[in-house]
């Protein structure tokens, strides 16, 4: 018999802590996913997600798969082979489904790809003059590699003056930033289990408006498993269901974790947000450390992105991290081998960032000295 792993705090962007009531609904003894108590389940998390996701008239839909695959069925079911998409890459995210765009034969024309500034609405608009045949354009809300915020409500407005489908990842975002599908015009948008929405990892979801499905019905990209009209299909049936076998515990941790946001309320979690990004940024501001991309125009709420001081390994500081039980997250990218980053999205508190914090500047102060400082047990 093994012993049990020492519970880290995880201040990462995902998976993030699970509340006690989430965990609590995810040890229930197993349920069909074919039975009215698995309905009531769905039905519940797909009506606490609407709010979320600021949408009110499209289809919220579930997918079991990773962010990541929610992004690829977007693709798959909405474009065809030879379409011309725009893409925003100012961040890895970004990045990433431009690459998932080019592996099912789409044209991509990358703009906005300077990760240490926000989306150019003017660019964006020049891209979509030069390329008029686009039919889409992707832009990530936040983006974890850089630490950015988006402003996506400017480019939405665009892409619906130019008749294109706007496509949003709200994967690290949704839950912890506000966000209006249907008020700011967006098309697609994606979201996971795991980040704000405080559950384990295995489902995402995706919004549609009816322009994206009127994409759908001329698309011909092979879709099978990611087949959005099928998941549609399935839900609207008197006892809604999903497609394929559903990983039942997610969707109990989840219907639990919608609930206790609704509880505390979405203003509340947005200004809890904001509050922990804030505290985050003036205490390892006091210690010394620059953000990675101090210029972008807007920080994100669910996670802060920092240079490593010169002469010091990323990895030194999160592995003493990780010996004072705290799990920090590393650079990506060109960035791996000279910045961390600090998740503070879903269930984290002000407390946990204080202790992160505190923590942190006693790290810090043993790599620069080169003295080992005690550690609190």
């Amino acid at each position: 018999m093994t012993d049990r792993p020492v519970e880290l705090l995880l201040m990462t962007p995902g998976p993030t802590r699970l509340p006690q009531r989430v965990l609590d609904a995810g040890g229930q003894p197993m349920i069909h996913h074919r039975t009215p108590a698995f309905s009531r389940a769905l039905v519940s998390v797909i009506d606490g997600l609407r709010p979320i996701f600021g949408a009110v008239t499209g289809d919220v839909l579930p997918v079991h798969t990773t962010g990541r695959g929610g992004m690829e069925g977007a693709i798959a079911n909405l474009l065809s082979s030879g379409d011309e998409l725009v893409a925003c890459c100012n961040g890895k995210f970004g990045e990433m489904w431009a690459s998932l765009a080019e592996s099912y034969g789409v044209i991509v024309h990358r703009v906005c790809t300077d990760w240490t500034r926000g989306t150019d609405v003017a660019e964006v608009e020049q891209a979509l003059r030069d390329h008029p045949k686009t039919r889409a354009l992707t832009v990530a809300y936040t983006d974890t590699s850089t630490g950015g915020q988006n402003d996506v409500r400017a480019i939405l407005s665009v892409t619906r003056e130019c008749g294109v489908l706007g496509m949003v990842d709200g994967i690290s975002s949704f839950g912890g930033v506000p966000f209006q599908f249907d008020e700011w015009g967006a098309d697609v948008a994606v979201t996971a289990s795991q980040k704000c929405l405080m559950a384990s990892p295995g489902v995402a979801f995706v919004a549609l408006s009816e322009r994206a499905w009127s994409a759908y019905d001329t698309g011909t990209l092979p879709r099978n498993y990611w087949d959005f009209g099928e998941a549609r299909k399935v839900y609207g049936k008197a006892q809604p269901e999903t497609t394929g076998t559903a990983p039942v515990h997610v969707y109990l941790q989840l219907a639990a974790a919608l609930e206790l946001i609704h509880e505390e309320g979405l203003a509340s979690v947005y200004a809890r947000h904001e509050e922990t990004a804030r505290l985050a940024r003036e205490r390892t501001a006091a210690m010394g450390l620059e953000l990675l991309f101090p210029e972008l125009e807007k920080q994100s709420p669910t996670l802060t992105a920092l240079r490593a001081p010169d002469g010091i390994a990323p990895k030194a500081i999160r592995d003493k991290m990780t010996q004072r039980g705290i799990l920090l997250a590393g650079g990506l990218g060109a960035y791996a081998a000279t910045s961390f980053r600090i998740g503070h999205m879903g269930d984290i508190r002000s407390a946990d960032v204080d202790r992160t914090c505190t923590e942190l500047s006693a790290v810090l102060a043993e790599l620069r000295s080169g003295v080992p400082a005690r550690v609190e047990v």
